[in-house]
């Protein structure tokens, strides 16, 4: 392999002659052989734009030689067409606060300046990676900044799918609106309900996570760029200072703007913590509601057995004709993941110190994929499962006309104790209690059809069947 000589302040090594990356992320690539993953794709595009951004800004303010701006320009804009690639060695977990993440975009970025320029890989005679592709630059304000907009980019198909389950959920609840069924708390026999109000529930708890996750979007889109170090800005022209996020701003399409306290933004990763628990909160919600689809789809036939799910796939490698509730199985384990990771998150922005938080790369590549984890799983449950289930109406009906629990319709009318007595009765005895009261002709038959309408048992003046 042919090679050529690159010096840092480390010392010199060898470098592969036709690689776009350079001697200090060749050493960051052999230092954190960590997770075998790569930085994600969106931050890595987010990298570039920051370096297009800065060299525009760099070069209106009279600081940057327009050649030079226009190459960086250039060569950016190949990174954020996805060239280059394979050149983004740095694992996504690495030590260093992000600087090897930023080094290795910035020696691609001038390599490629360079041969545009007319010169060859590793010189960096025309461009250099941190006196012109990092100038007015430190990791410390270009990693927050990529990774806040990496944020905001994950989180728009999220909230895209989420509006989508939102409305699959609220369709089955105008579907299954006359299914009437029997309301459990605890596990055990309450009051009738409807089915449909049972996904009318599920839609409105969606809509709250996804207007939580919006709110947080506002937090991602402040950020420290121009604070360079530790946020006083230094080695930055006022042009620049003033300059780089408006101008990031307008080639991102993102409203960003620049943060008030550029050391507060910089030393306080508080931001991610509250988009990972808003995450978080949506994962516990949907989890539950999955656990609700696995235990009214039970059975088929020795279990609850209310509802059936889609049937996706074999559940058994042994038990002929098994099928499994595999969707909602799976959200829950992305669930348990993106938990885990919220966990992680909350460590890395406790741990930062004084000026500087060291973490963010861990706290980036779990953030990252808590997103894309979640964005797969509600995909997949609005596709092979919610939009295929159907009600098992005999099945509810027969279950609710054998329950004690309509018994609470009578309290208002025979008092509590009078009705505890015939709810005993009628799991003693295996009888209707409609079939106790007539027995014992507590009431007449008129009387029962009207206090024991199902449907009007469920509630008719609720908010569910309002907003149905």
């Amino acid at each position: 392999m042919n090679t050529r000589l690159e010096s840092d302040s480390v010392g010199t090594r060898e470098v592969p002659s036709e690689a776009y990356y350079g001697v200090q992320s060749m050493r960051a690539g052999e230092n954190f052989s960590i997770t075998g993953t790569g930085m994600n794709p969106a931050f890595l595009r987010n990298l570039a734009l920051i370096k297009k951004a800065a060299a525009i800004t760099n070069c209106s303010a009279g600081e940057l030689d327009r050649d030079k701006a226009k190459a960086i320009e250039e060569a950016a804009d190949e990174v954020i067409r996805g060239d280059f690639s394979d050149s983004f060695i740095v694992d996504a977990v690495q030590g260093g606060a992000g600087t090897s993440a930023n080094m290795n975009m910035n020696e691609v970025i001038a390599n490629r300046a360079n041969e545009l320029l007319g010169g060859r890989k590793g010189t960096y005679d025309r461009v250099h990676p941190n006196d012109h592709v990092n100038m007015a630059q430190s990791t410390n304000d270009v990693v927050p900044t990529a990774g806040k907009m990496t944020v905001l980019d994950l989180m728009k198909p999220l909230i895209d799918e989420l509006i989508r389950l939102e409305k699959a959920l609220s369709e089955k609840s105008v579907e299954f609106d006359d299914v009437i069924k029997m309301g459990r708390t605890q596990l055990q026999d309450a009051v009738p309900m409807r089915l449909g109000q049972t996904f009318h529930a599920y839609a409105a708890m969606v809509r709250r996570d996804r207007k939580r996750l919006e709110n947080t979007e506002k937090e991602m889109l402040s950020v420290n760029l121009g604070g360079t170090a530790i946020g006083s800005a230094i080695n930055t022209s006022l042009g620049y200072l003033n300059g780089i996020v408006p101008c990031l701003a307008k080639i991102s399409g993102l409203p960003l703007r620049q943060a008030e306290d550029l050391f507060d933004a910089t030393e306080n990763l508080d931001g991610f913590v509250a988009v990972s628990g808003a995450l978080k909160t949506c994962a516990t919600d949907l989890s539950k509601m999955c656990n609700d689809l696995r235990l009214l789809s039970s059975g088929p036939k020795t279990g609850l057995g209310e509802i059936a799910l889609p049937a996706k796939q074999n559940g058994s490698s042994i038990m002929p004709g098994k099928v499994n509730p595999v969707i909602p199985e799976v959200v829950t384990q992305v669930a348990f993941l993106v938990i885990g990771h919220d966990t992680t998150i909350t460590m890395a922005a406790e741990a930062g110190q004084l000026e500087l938080n060291a973490f963010e790369p861990v706290l980036f590549y779990n953030l990252f994929e808590s997103e894309i984890a979640m964005k797969g799983a509600v995909t997949t449950l609005i596709d092979n499962c919610i939009t295929g289930i159907t009600a098992n109406r005999e099945r509810c009906r027969t279950l609710l006309e054998s329950s004690a629990g309509i018994a609470t319709a009578l309290n208002p009318y025979i008092g509590y104790r009078k009705a505890a007595e015939i709810a005993k009765k009628s799991v003693r005895e295996n009888r209707s209690v409609r079939e106790i009261v007539l027995s014992e002709k507590i009431m007449t038959d008129a009387q029962l059809d009207r206090i024991l309408d199902p449907y009007a048992l469920t509630g008719a003046g609720t908010a569910g069947r309002a907003a149905m």
